[in-house]
């Protein structure tokens, strides 16, 4: 496995070209293709996770939503470079909007760092991304995001009891903004709380307890038409049953690697074939090593597998 890149400073952002691996040298922005107006958030929180080919971002909104598009794709570093064109576009900050997608931005550098196990340096990006937002009017999303990174970073750290409490804050803010939960517009950031809350709860290896989180995770979900948030979620269900039942999370994860394949959702491959891998004791195929290879040509920076 190729030796993991030197994870960029949250002090400064660098350009495209130096974030860009030489694996990956794939312009910022996909080609534009005849796709329908919605291509963008289908591929990003619906139906088509596995779009190949994206119209060009016409909003500032659109550069962070091919960033999520691409990162669910575990092509890191066309996203990097995609939010190097957002982090230009609203460094002034001169409008509400601005600071948002900022926010954001700092929030989905942080996953992608969080995803390679870097859960220290992503701390900064996620404390980066609540500082901006920080006392906004109605900044809900952006905060959420921020929040729920932090605990998922704090759980990484072994700060189990910090994680909950940036949880509780998380779902303070939440509640303080109901009219927008209930026309369902915030329904990514209540799947998350729950994903990190089953995290939270099997790292501390409460079985139960996980498992409740993962099937209202599952729940809420399945209300939504984001195939990538069912497919974690699924996982998260796997991962939950490997404390009560191994031979059920095997199989469900065998399951929910098969729909990685299909969707193209490389980090989820990853992360499926790990478990699979490592409950059961055999190697999938491919085997968690040549998906993480892959992730490592597209730009990922994995830690490597022992």
């Amino acid at each position: 496995m190729s030796t993991p890149e030197r994870p960029a400073s949250p002090a400064a952002t660098a350009s495209p070209a130096a974030t860009a691996s030489p694996a990956a040298t794939e312009s910022a922005a996909p080609p534009e293709a005849a796709v329908h107006p919605g291509a963008l958030e289908s591929a990003a929180f619906g139906a088509d996770p596995d779009r190949d080919r994206l119209p060009s971002p016409r909003s500032t909104r659109d550069w962070w939503t091919t960033a999520v598009v691409l990162g669910g794709q575990g092509y890191y570093a066309r996203a990097r470079a995609t939010l190097d064109v957002l982090d230009r576009r609203t460094s002034m900050f001169s409008t509400h909007s601005d600071r948002v997608l900022a926010s954001l931005s700092a929030s989905t550098r942080a996953s992608f760092l969080r995803q390679s196990g870097r859960h220290a340096l992503a701390s900064a990006w996620d404390g980066r991304a609540l500082a901006i937002v920080d006392g906004l009017p109605v900044n809900p999303e952006a905060a959420c995001d921020a929040l729920t990174g932090l605990a998922a970073d704090a759980l990484g750290c072994g700060r189990l009891p910090l994680g909950w409490r940036l949880l509780e804050e998380c779902r303070r803010r939440l509640d303080d903004d109901c009219a927008l939960v209930v026309d369902g517009r915030l329904w990514r950031q209540e799947i998350r709380i729950e994903w990190v809350s089953a995290e939270l709860a099997l790292a501390g290896g409460d079985f139960a307890r996980a498992g409740r989180h993962a099937e209202r995770a599952v729940e809420l979900s399945g209300e939504s038409e984001s195939v990538r948030h069912r497919v974690k979620s699924d996982l998260l269900r796997s991962a939950a049953l490997t404390g009560t039942d191994p031979s059920a999370a095997v199989e469900s994860a065998v399951d929910v690697l098969a729909r990685c394949r299909q969707y193209g959702l490389l980090p989820l491959a990853w992360a499926s074939s790990m478990l699979i891998e490592g409950v059961s004791g055999g190697r999938t195929s491919p085997s968690a090593r040549e998906i993480g290879d892959l992730i490592a040509m597209r730009g990922g920076s994995l830690l490597p597998l022992s």
